[in-house]
């Protein structure tokens, strides 16, 4: 069994969100995103780092979710801040169950174990691209909460966590997340969010003792790249 992971799948199979706009790369990216997920195997787990469907409710989002379930492999999937279908988890499982989709969970206020590692993860946000508001640093200290509850859980497994938002991009840190990241001695901390002539400006490398990671679909080429 290996793990995997991507970001950014933004399907919109039963609405009108052209992603071609953003450039000629996201053309056909579903189809693109069938072929890449064929280096999967059944037994793999991929984790979706969030901005899954453009659907602005689940039922909206239905059939991006039937596409992801017939993707290969078992998947674990977190919130983008793109993904307006999502309400609370439990919500969301219980759409699940009622459409016989099985292969997807949702890393949300907890962790998973894969092997001897736990996979953590929490949207994260961009407090300063917010401008600073009493309310967008709630938001902020939500996404440390949360982030901390799911490395809390892992005890002492070795911890990979995943975000949508990147802790770095080019003079933006959020030093919440990264001391977090430091204090948990987590070993790979991948995100995506990121698109475009923006994957050049990412940080992509070792910060102290974690190693980060730019998981967007198209800096990927629409294929889910191999963790473990």
């Amino acid at each position: 069994m290996s793990l995997y992971a991507i970001g950014d799948l933004h399907l919109s199979l039963s609405g009108s969100k052209p992603m071609h706009v953003f450039g000629e790369a996201w053309e056909n990216h579903a189809d693109k995103l069938l072929q890449g997920f064929s280096c999967v195997g059944d037994e793999d787990l991929t984790v979706l780092c969030g901005d899954l469907s453009w659907g602005m409710s689940l039922e909206e989002a239905r059939e991006d979710f039937l596409f992801i379930e017939r993707l290969p492999g078992k998947k674990l999937i977190l919130k983008g801040n793109h993904d307006y279908w999502w309400s609370t988890a439990a919500k969301a499982k219980r759409f699940f169950a009622e459409n016989d989709i099985k292969s997807i969970d949702i890393l949300h206020n907890n962790c998973f174990f894969y092997e001897d590692y736990a996979v953590c993860g929490t949207r994260g946000w961009f407090f300063e691209e917010e401008t600073g508001t009493a309310h967008n640093k709630k938001i902020m200290l939500r996404e440390i909460g949360r982030l901390e509850t799911s490395l809390k859980a892992a005890g002492e497994r070795e911890k990979l966590v995943f975000l949508h938002y990147p802790p770095i991009f080019q003079k933006y840190e959020c030093p919440e997340i990264l001391a977090l990241l430091n204090d948990y001695s987590v070993k790979l901390c991948g995100y995506g969010h990121i698109h475009g002539k923006g994957c050049r400006l990412s940080f992509n490398g070792w910060r102290g003792g974690t190693e980060f990671r730019l998981l967007s679909a198209d800096h990927l080429g629409f294929k889910p790249v191999k963790i473990l």
